[in-house]
Order: C-alpha cells, then sequence, then structure tokens
C-alpha cells in the first residue's frame, strides 16, 4: 500500500530535526566534506532554511550551519558550487530565498555572487585558452553541473534575479558565451564537450576513442539545461538559440531503442553510428546524474525555452516510461538525490509526472530507517554511509520529501535549481 503524504512529511522533518546540530553533522564527516554542499553543512543548511517558514527553529539552525561552514572552508580550494567555497555560496544565495528575513543576508549574498561571478570567469578564461592552443573538447570541470560552468551559471541567473544583477552579470556573461560556443562547436562528428580518453576525470573509463557524456550532471544535458533556463529568463547571448536545439537534437538522436541514454557516446560510435540496438550497459540510466529523469527534463526546458512541442513530448515521454517499471527494477541505487530514488523523485514533480513520482516517494519512505542517524543512508556500490548532506545525502532526501508533501514556499528560485531541474 503506498506511503501517505503524512508520513513522507514527517520522516523529512525527522531528519531535519536529526541534522539540526552542526558538530553532530561535522562528526559524521571526514574535514574534507564537512563544509560541502554535497556532503555536509552547506547542504545541511539550505534544508533548514528552505523548511524556516514551516519551523522558525529551522532559521537558527541553517544560520548555525553556515557560519561553521564557512569557518571550516575558510582555506578551501575553488571548485564548483557542490564542494570549495562555491558550496557555501550557492547554499547561501538558493537557501536565503526561503528564509522568512532573507535581506538580513543581503550583504553576505552580494559578496558570494561576486565570488561565484569571478570564478565563472577564471573558467571561461581557461576554456578560450584551451581553444587557442588548438585542444578538442572541453573538461567537466569547466562545462558541467557539478564543478563547471552549468552548475555556477545557474546559481549566477538566481543571484542576477534576486537584486545582485551587478554582481552576476560578468560571471553570467562569461558563462553563456563559453557554454554556447561548446555546445555550438563541432570536429566533424564530434561535439564539443567531447574529451579525449586521457582528459576524462580519474577513475571514469571511457573507449581509447574518448567520449561524450550525455547526463544532466556531467554531461551535454547540464548546459543544455542552462542555456534553456536562461533563454527562458531573457538572458540570453549570440547562438544560445541554436546551441540549444543542436544539443537537444543532439540528445535526442543519441538515445538507445528503449528510450534511454548511455552515460558516454565514444568517438568511434560518433564516428560511425551504429544501428540502435537494446542496450544494456548499466549506468545508472534512471537517475538524476546520469539517467532519464536529468535528461529528460533538460529536453522539457530545451523545449518549453524554443516554444517546441517536439522537444518538450521527448522529454516528458522518456520519463514517463518509468512508470512501467517498478522502482526497485530502476538503474538507481539508494534513496539519496544524485543516483537515487530522490533526484528521481524530484525530476518527475518538478516535470510533472504524478505516476513515477507517487513511486518513487514510496520507494524512498521506505527506504527510511529510524535506527540510522539521519534517518536515510546514502549507498554506494552497495555499501552504506550516513551521509548527512544535499547531494549525497539525507538533506537532499528529506529536501525532495518536502517538496513532494508542500512543505516548502515557492521562492523566486527553487532549491532544485542546484540539480539543474528549474
Amino acid at each position: 500500500m503506498p506511503t501517505s503524504t503524512d508520513e513522507a512529511a514527517r520522516q523529512a522533518l525527522a531528519v531535519a530535526h536529526a541534522l539540526r546540530d552542526p558538530e553532530r553533522v561535522t562528526a559524521s564527516l571526514t574535514p574534507q566534506a564537512a563544509a560541502t554542499l554535497c556532503d555536509g553543512l552547506a547542504g545541511t543548511a539550505l534544508l533548514h532554511a528552505c523548511l524556516a517558514r514551516a519551523d522558525p527553529q529551522f532559521a537558527t539552525a541553517a544560520a548555525q550551519h553556515w557560519e561553521a561552514a564557512a569557518r571550516l572552508g575558510r582555506n578551501t580550494p575553488p571548485d564548483g558550487i557542490h564542494t570549495g567555497p562555491g558550496a557555501l555560496a550557492a547554499s547561501l544565495i538558493i537557501g536565503t530565498a526561503y528564509l522568512p528575513d532573507p535581506g538580513s543576508y543581503a550583504d553576505t549574498t552580494r559578496n558570494a555572487t561576486a565570488w561565484l561571478s569571478a570564478r565563472a570567469e577564471g573558467l571561461a578564461l581557461h576554456q578560450q585558452r584551451r581553444t587557442a592552443q588548438g585542444r578538442p573538447g572541453a573538461p567537466w570541470a569547466v562545462y558541467d553541473a557539478i564543478k563547471g560552468l552549468a552548475g555556477i551559471g545557474r546559481v549566477l541567473l538566481a543571484a542576477h534575479a534576486t537584486g545582485h544583477r551587478k554582481q552576476a552579470q560578468p560571471g553570467l556573461t562569461a558563462t553563456l558565451t563559453t557554454l554556447t560556443a561548446i555546445l555550438r562547436t563541432r570536429h566533424g562528428q564530434l561535439p564539443g564537450w567531447w574529451l579525449p580518453a586521457e582528459d576524462h576525470p580519474s577513475g571514469v573509463t571511457v573507449h581509447a576513442s574518448g567520449a561524450a557524456t550525455t547526463g544532466l550532471s556531467h554531461g551535454a544535458a547540464g548546459p543544455l539545461a542552462l542555456l534553456a533556463i536562461a533563454y527562458t529568463a531573457g538572458r540570453t547571448v549570440p547562438g544560445q538559440a541554436e546551441a540549444i536545439r543542436t544539443t537537444a537534437t543532439w540528445l535526442t538522436t543519441h538515445r538507445d531503442a528503449d528510450g534511454s541514454w548511455p552515460p558516454h557516446i565514444s568517438g568511434d560510435t560518433l564516428d560511425h553510428p551504429p544501428t540502435p540496438v537494446a542496450p544494456r550497459s548499466p549506468g545508472r540510466r534512471d537517475a538524476w546524474c546520469y539517467g532519464t529523469p536529468g535528461i529528460g527534463r533538460a529536453l522539457t526546458l530545451a523545449g518549453h525555452a524554443l516554444t517546441d512541442p517536439t522537444l518538450t513530448t521527448a522529454g516528458r515521454t522518456a520519463i514517463d516510461r518509468l512508470a512501467e517499471r517498478r522502482p526497485t527494477a530502476w538503474d538507481t541505487e539508494g534513496p539519496t538525490l544524485c543516483h537515487g530514488t530522490a533526484g528521481t523523485l524530484q525530476a518527475a514533480t518538478r516535470t510533472g509526472h504524478p505516476a513515477v513520482a507517487a513511486q518513487a516517494a514510496e520507494h524512498i519512505t521506505a527506504l527510511h530507517d529510524p535506527d540510522r542517524p539521519f534517518g536515510f543512508p546514502h549507498i554506494e556500490a552497495g555499501v552504506r554511509f550516513d551521509n548527512p548532506g544535499f547531494l549525497t545525502g539525507a538533506g537532499g532526501v528529506a529536501l525532495a520529501l518536502a517538496d513532494h508533501t508542500g512543505l516548502l514556499s515557492d521562492p523566486t528560485t527553487a532549491w532544485d535549481s542546484l540539480l539543474l531541474l528549474s
């Protein structure tokens, strides 16, 4: 029998209460992870901020977690919006909009925006130099949602919309210009975000001919989603509409026969496209990070931006097909946002797929374990971890459940903008 909305809301609030003490959060993590958005205090602060209108005590908790994250992350190097100083900046810019009195953080968020804007300009310059040297492709750390311009640009777009236009504009323009160039570039059949095998991050195995990544976290869908969201908001640069259409068409062309996407497409495959066959290599095909929920959402955003119902339908149909299988058969792992069921829940909720969202919420609530410190474990390769944070922790699960059950207010920019879902 499906779990009730009341039960899902109760679990979300139970997680938030379990995470109120910042020292309890840091005690569960390494020093490197403690200040981050993905695992640590920047993520738990975001959860509390988003719930602050439901219960004022969470506003106090958010402030405590931001202060602790600032202390612990003071000397960390820049590294996108999920780790490093950008994690705290992103958490503040998105999270303060949920507070009863966001104006009290105006100076802090203004400074955070200026820092992120400068970071975006630095990444854009790095890519310009790479291109001038004749090096093909774009590294993940330049363009993706986790470390690169797609994620940073989305936070700058939010800051631009909430009173920090002067600080956000330089980095936002650099981001849109750079991502538009990457998505429009072609090297024969190879797209501009294709990378040689040796340039992929360590631990990522791709074909010797290199690969183009597809998903929302590290692939083409991330820049596509940002450019589409910005286009709809009226923030444009020359060539942006063409970049959106070209990339959306590329993604629809490279679907497998079952409507899902492979995580990577090799250079050989791009040069000599095979006849479509039923895919079988797993790769988190039903997860936010690499799979159908994230890519499907990016296609619907592209369709909205270009007023193209074909693209919108392609994205919606891809996500709809998840309802044909039980969540236990989805290619996800655990309850968390990145590669677990919470990411699928949020993508389905945001795109308007109530059947998929209901299945995902039921599956998540069944995974709640009151004997674990934070209620929901993060599962990686079958191993369970008690992570408190946003992307890979209980805090992110609680946010998805809270959103699904109506516990959150509706600010100018929603928390799942950090996932490029809105």
